[in-house]
């Protein structure tokens, strides 16, 4: 053959290429395009490959996480603590948010501009914050400004100023955006909701507080938040990207090393195990809405639940997966009586509330809490889910924790989060066998369990003059002032 007609055929084979598969070792021709083909099976192995991620501990208990990614000259690093928002009592509601506010308002020798200055000179990013269950402190940047970036983590650490001057100014603003979310009607029947379930608890208030609970708190108290939870013991240094392990882990050590092991503060304490005991019917008067928001609710599940992943699967199929659910498929698509509707479990060291919430037409109030409690009562009952559904739940949080674990970032962030809650540190890699594992059996005993309908609290915020005559029969009806 001439060298002409050998280029030519390569040439060909080249073009056709694309629209060809390899099976049992030989190329065949497929009469699809490529685009049209579907996708090779996604790589089920290891999260973290060999080598790439070093775990220690500190003679004082602090521990070490580090995920080495060098693909990327950049780097992120903090500290997480086994403390939160949960573990500040009710009367001081609020403290986790303001205090960690504070954080990032002057460290060490800089004060509240000096600092953002320097991180924004170093093309980074710096952020204190608590949830319900954590308090942390992470920075971002180029790797090649490492030392500067662990410069400023402990100057946030281990000598935040918490300016009197700074204090007030970040309360005043709390202040301003309570206010604000007072005229949301999401945000207000969420706050009367965690009230209805948990009033007396921590959780039976804002995450970040009420008017009256921030105006009670002192710059001592935000002071104090942060020195009596950060401790060694319920610390946790993390980094992932372009870092080198061993020199990094010795970094740490002369920065935290020396740190006293003392005890810390008692975490958040339990929730009711049944709450509501009975049904409550709730209106919350807000006479100018012409949309009613609803929310059904009742005790939910904590993160370390060991029947979470059934639990979860069965609310996918209620409500928690979008137009996939029957909720969504009923109120929305088939009655036309609401834009969204959703459920869920808030996942927490202790359980949170689990909530199903939908909007509608004043009018149409009791026809969608009808069809919210008859939706429910189906799953647990007459109509449990079925192997279709279980199929494809199944399927869809597989491809999903794929794609939730894309960057080294969140690899490490789920690490984190399973040693931040005691969990096993094999957790991502048996996931999808967890998930396959999963029955009818397993689901249909979830709702049965896990789904009350019949004493959930009913929290209807809206004109009470037009909702208090629909809600005949469900419940004595409660009056709430927003």
């Amino acid at each position: 053959m001439s060298r002409g007609l050998r280029c030519l055929f390569a040439a060909a084979a080249l073009l056709l290429a694309p629209a060809c598969s390899l099976i049992s070792g030989s190329l065949q021709f497929s009469s699809r395009p490529a685009w049209e083909l579907p996708p090779p099976p996604p790589v089920e192995g290891p999260v973290v490959g060999d080598g790439t991620l070093h775990r220690s501990v500190l003679p004082n208990g602090l521990e070490i996480m580090i995920l080495e990614d060098d693909r990327l000259p950049r780097v992120s690093l903090g500290l997480d603590l086994r403390r939160g928002a949960g573990s500040v009592d009710p009367s001081r509601a609020g403290l986790a948010a303001i205090a960690t506010e504070v954080m990032q308002r002057g460290a060490g020798d800089r004060d509240g501009l000096a600092l953002a200055q320097v991180v924004e000179d170093a093309g980074a990013s710096l952020s204190v914050s608590a949830g319900w269950d954590t308090t942390g402190i992470s920075l971002s940047g180029l790797s090649e400004d490492r030392a500067l970036l662990l410069e400023i983590l402990s100057d946030v650490a281990l000598r935040p100023r918490f300016d009197e001057e700074e204090f007030r100014k970040a309360v005043a603003e709390h202040q301003a955006g309570l206010v604000g979310a007072q005229d949301d009607p999401a945000t207000l029947i969420r706050w009367h909701t965690l009230r209805a379930l948990f009033e007396g608890h921590r959780y039976g208030l804002p995450r970040g507080g009420t008017m009256e609970t921030i105006a009670g708190l002192s710059v001592a108290d935000a002071r104090g938040y942060w020195t009596d939870r950060f401790v060694p013991r319920n610390t946790i240094f993390w980094a992932v990207g372009d870092v080198d392990s061993e020199r990094l882990v010795a970094e740490v050590e002369g920065l935290y090393g020396d740190l006293p092991d003392v005890s810390t503060i008692e975490n958040t304490p339990p929730t009711p195990e049944r709450t509501p005991l009975a049904r409550r019917v709730i209106v919350v008067d807000k006479p100018e809405l012409g949309q009613a928001r609803i929310v059904l609710a009742h005790e939910g599940i904590s993160r370390t639940e060991p029947k979470r992943i059934p639990i979860a699967l069965m609310n996918d199929a209620l409500g928690g997966s979008g137009f996939s659910s029957r909720l969504m498929k009923r109120v929305r698509s088939d009655e036309g009586l609401t834009y969204g509707i959703g459920s869920g479990y808030s996942l927490r060291g202790v359980p949170g509330p689990f909530s199903v919430s939908t909007f509608t037409r004043v009018a149409k109030v009791r026809e969608v809490i009808d069809l919210l409690l008859e939706e429910m009562e189906g799953i647990r009952g007459e109509r449990p889910m079925t192997e279709e559904e279980l199929a494809k739940f199944i399927s869809y949080n597989v491809g999903r924790f794929g794609l939730s674990l894309e960057t080294s970032g969140s690899v490490l962030s789920s690490l984190v989060n399973l040693q931040i809650y005691g969990l096993p540190s094999d957790s991502l890699d048996t996931y999808r066998g967890r998930l396959r594992a999963v029955t009818l059996e397993d689901v249909r005993e979830a709702a049965a369990d896990h789904l009350h309908p019949d004493r959930a609290a009913i929290v209807v915020l809206g004109p009470s003059e037009m909702l208090i005559p629909q809600l005949e029969g469900l419940g004595q009806v409660e009056v709430w002032q927003p």
